[in-house]
């Protein structure tokens, strides 16, 4: 839409079920806000929303949404990229979820590239998971 601005729908989603039937999970709406030009900038930042309409076998919460923060090194072929996201359920502040997410990525041309990604959940703001979970 705009060199900072990406808009996505992805709909519908679905999985294969136990007996290998399509289940319909629900659709998502997204907003991508980026520096321009992101990919030819050393540090790149940028934040993005996604909004989606859960079925209850997906998610116990029908409307949820994630905010993205989006950090980014590119240090000659390796890029590094951090999200500290925070997933919401509209249940308050308090319930804010914190699920960071990493990629380390290495680019061996500028259409060859492998990566490796890591995604957490640490649990509500207001009091993470223990240790042992």
């Amino acid at each position: 839409m705009a060199p900072w601005f990406e808009a996505g729908l992805y709909t519908p989603l679905y999985s294969l079920a136990g007996n290998g039937a399509p289940t319909f999970n629900g659709f998502k709406l997204r907003a991508l806000f980026v520096e321009p030009d992101a990919a030819n900038q050393h540090f790149t930042y940028g934040v993005n929303f996604e909004f989606s309409y859960n079925t209850e076998h997906w998610n116990q919460n029908r409307c949820t949404q994630e905010i993205r923060p989006v950090l980014g090194w590119h240090l000659g072929p390796l890029d590094v990229i951090v999200n500290p996201i925070l997933d919401n359920s509209y249940k308050g502040f308090s319930e804010l979820d914190f699920a960071p997410a990493t990629r380390v990525a290495y680019h061996f041309s500028k259409t060859w590239a492998v990566a490796a990604e890591e995604y957490d959940d640490f649990g509500a703001l207001r009091e993470f998971y223990a240790s042992t979970q």
